[in-house]
């Protein structure tokens, strides 16, 4: 039976979808069985379109599904990818993940494997702290935290972020760092421990 694999992004101009799609061909090339979704914008289209490259990627990202709590309840692991808003997770995803209070309540968000990543403009701009402020949720979830460590050393190039991958991302949209095998080695970590949990 193939492992499944919720990830749930939240994407203003583009990063962390694609770091999120980076994620979705790793996994299904382990053979898992994945959901790609997004969460529910929560920002005013005045704001959306006074910024150019949201907007486009608002419009580019239409089709793409919004998370629901069947998201987590089918899934076996779950990965999230968001930016950091002045050092911890966005609204956007705060507040999908404020409102699985009844899952949690229910005993669904246990044993859950999770793990995490980001992005930010500067290296020192609250990268490893968000993805830290989404796993303290994790942690009264009762989910199981996956993180990179220093396992490979892909890590190294991509910044050696222990918490998860991040990358630094520059006022054009540009990421800074390779980051993509520390994606690919993130979700195959991520699937190897899931199946461990899954499997005995």
């Amino acid at each position: 039976m193939s492992l499944k694999l919720s990830i749930i992004y939240y994407s203003s101009t583009g990063t962390n979808f694609q770091m999120a799609q980076w994620a979705k061909a790793a996994a299904e090339a382990k053979g898992a069985e994945v959901r790609l979704v997004k969460v529910t914008e929560l920002a005013p289209m005045g704001a959306i379109e006074s910024n150019p490259a949201w907007k486009a990627h608002y419009d580019a990202t239409k089709d793409i599904p919004e998370a629901s709590s069947d998201d987590i309840t089918s899934a076996d692991a779950i990965l999230f990818s968001a930016p950091s808003r002045f050092g911890t997770m966005p609204a956007q995803l705060k507040q999908f993940i404020d409102s699985q209070g009844g899952l949690w309540a229910s005993g669904q968000t246990v044993n859950k494997v999770v793990s995490a990543m980001t992005s930010a403009q500067n290296p020192h701009g609250g990268q490893e702290a968000t993805i830290l402020s989404l796993y303290t949720s994790m942690m009264h979830w009762g989910a199981i935290i996956v993180t990179p460590g220093y396992s490979d050393p892909v890590l190294f190039g991509a910044g050696g972020n222990p918490y998860g991958t991040s990358v630094t991302v520059n006022g054009e949209g540009e990421m800074q760092e390779d980051v993509k095998g520390a994606v690919e080695h993130q979700v195959n970590r991520t699937l190897d421990i899931t199946s461990k949990i899954v499997n005995g």
